[in-house]
């Protein structure tokens, strides 16, 4: 049995990726706050099945729409979405203020549907981040061509960014830039840095997932010998990158100045090939100035029979590099791939999104016509 505790000595910091209403009222997130949580993830399909599924949002829901039966049902889903978040970014506080500021966020999403609309998600994230109104929220902002400039700018006003879908070193490079320039344009203007944080979420599992069918279809020895290896040997390539553009003496004017590293933080950590250890993307990425957002079934499954060998994410990156290397010569184009994961996966944010607002307009019309007698 490992500890989530024994995760916080290695420097990595365990969020908890779901959100659910009863969850923060009913002292869930509060007991996973104790046991070592110290942050909260959320997105589109995060939300589309906690609300869907939990009759915990129906009393809000009745109350909104008493107050306004016009509401539509995009700002619907988005006031029961800035509830939870507010409540969370609460129960969170004490770790973020414990903290210095370097812990202790909730992430919310912009619309999906403008991952490929700078301007628009601009503007959205700005109006989220005033309508949750707290230090300790993080906007979370696709790493698509689109997504990036938009991250400079966020930055650049002090809105904290969770950068989401992130399947590649070039995706990571992408989001890390933005970064830096959005922290370099706040010194320029004499702003604060010590007040922004930011992380870039890596997508771990899917890698694996869409890798592994191509060398299955390979199916040579040499391809099967790289099953189950990519995902990870991406991961410590990242991760070295990241070492040489954010320890303290890669930017020492900024960091003297207070700015925060952009943790590296692994997302998508759930194993999907049962074949492979449920806990395989938690003990293969320990290390220091990282995050680990996981989801319940995974969290208690660390807890049940992980281990903490050591910093894990440190060990291994000659090997990484060989199975990188490796995957070439066996004409799989890598690239390619992450590139189509990234359009997958806002693609599955999309759909996610637009069934959320399906259940919400059936359940809006419902409540609508409960609460009016017809004559």
């Amino acid at each position: 049995m490992a500890s989530l505790h024994e995760l916080r000595a290695r420097g990595q910091s365990v969020w908890l990726d779901e959100i659910r209403r009863e969850w923060l009222t009913q002292g869930e997130l509060a007991r996973w706050i104790e046991r070592g949580v110290t942050g909260v993830t959320s997105n589109p399909t995060i939300f589309e099945r906690a609300i869907t599924t939990s009759p915990a949002y129906d009393a809000a829901l009745q109350a909104h729409l008493a107050r306004d039966p016009e509401m539509e049902t995009t700002a619907l889903y988005e006031a029961l979405a800035v509830e939870d978040i507010r409540m969370a970014a609460d129960l969170l506080r004490p770790v973020y203020e414990a903290t210095g500021g370097t812990d202790g966020f909730v992430s919310l999403e912009v619309s999906p549907h403008l991952a490929h609309d700078t301007g628009g998600t601009i503007a959205e994230a700005r109006r989220l981040w005033h309508a949750v109104n707290r230090p300790n929220l993080m906007i979370k902002v696709p790493a698509t061509p689109a997504g990036i400039p938009a991250i400079e700018d966020l930055i650049a006003e002090g809105v904290n960014v969770n950068v989401t879908l992130i399947f590649s070193p070039a995706h990571y490079e992408a989001a890390a830039e933005a970064y830096w320039r959005g922290l370099r344009r706040r010194a320029e203007a004499g702003r604060d840095l010590r007040s922004v944080a930011s992380v870039a979420s890596f997508f771990v599992s899917r890698i694996d997932t869409a890798v592994d069918r191509a060398l299955e279809a390979l199916g040579t020895p040499e391809a099967r010998a790289l099953l189950g290896r990519i995902a990870l040997a991406v991961a410590k390539r990242i991760y070295r990158r990241f070492r040489e553009r954010f320890l303290p003496h890669a930017f020492p004017d900024l960091a003297a100045r207070g700015a925060r590293a952009q943790r590296v933080l692994w997302a998508s950590t759930s194993t999907k090939n049962p074949a492979y250890s449920d806990v395989k993307y938690v003990e293969g990425l320990i290390g220091p100035d990282t995050v680990n957002t996981m989801p319940l079934a995974t969290l208690q499954a660390f807890e049940d029979h992980g281990r903490v060998p050591g910093d894990t994410i440190l060990e291994g990156w000659e090997e990484a590099e060989a199975d990188l290397r490796a995957l070439d010569r066996l004409g799989i184009d890598l690239e390619e791939i992450l590139e189509r994961l990234q359009a997958e996966g806002v693609d599955a944010f999309r759909r996610s999104y637009e069934t959320l607002l399906e259940a919400l307009e059936r359940k809006r019309t419902t409540v609508l016509a409960t609460a009016r007698p017809i004559d």
